[in-house]
């Protein structure tokens, strides 16, 4: 892993065309060094960090409204934002584009691709991803609050407004549904 500290915005727009991974974190917090030692776990990667306790005129520029965030950006677009400690292994799959694999007790298969959209205060939306991260579902989160194109494409997609919404392998799913998430992703009932 090669860390690159950020002191300034500034310090992230030189070479705005390369794909870039930020790290946006309050060092001495529980869950930003759980993210910060998880990334230090990855081979041949470069991570930007950003520590919100000296560093404070970035997170604003990509829509960061908590921290740990893990953001992924190709110039001045952001593609993706990963909130909260993740493993090793997740943050190795995103960082270097890996499809997500888990282990069912027959088999091993390819998970489906997931995406959830939510905004921070949906209280729906927080029990949707403790959920996923509980039964070792990987997912992308988008935070619809601050993307605007995110949110549209949402509506597009589904014709509603509301969150949580996950799109699986473009399936949608509004709310927080566990009968039929467990359905479509595998999941054992409890």
């Amino acid at each position: 892993m090669n860390f690159v500290v950020v002191k300034d915005y500034q310090d992230i727009v030189k070479d705005s065309d390369t794909k870039k991974f930020i790290l946006i974190y309050k060092k001495g917090t529980v869950n930003s060094d759980c993210a910060y030692e998880a990334l230090t776990k990855i081979k041949d990667a470069r991570v930007l960090t950003v520590d919100v306790n000296s560093v404070r005129n970035v997170h604003e520029h990509f829509g960061v409204d908590s921290v740990p965030s893990l953001v992924v950006t190709t110039g001045a677009k952001v593609e993706n934002i990963i909130k909260g400690c993740q493993t090793p292994a997740y943050f190795d799959q995103i960082i270097h584009e890996k499809k997500a694999v888990y282990t069912t007790p027959d088999k091993r298969q390819a998970q489906k691709r997931v995406v959830v959209y939510s905004t921070p205060t949906c209280q729906y939306c927080n029990k949707l991803k403790q959920y996923f991260n509980k039964h070792g579902i990987k997912y992308t989160d988008i935070n619809v609050a601050s993307n605007q194109q995110a949110a549209a494409e949402m509506v597009r997609k589904s014709g509603q407004r509301g969150v949580p919404q996950t799109d699986i392998n473009g399936q949608i799913i509004i709310g927080f549904d566990t009968a039929k998430l467990s359905r479509i992703l595998n999941i054992p009932t409890e």
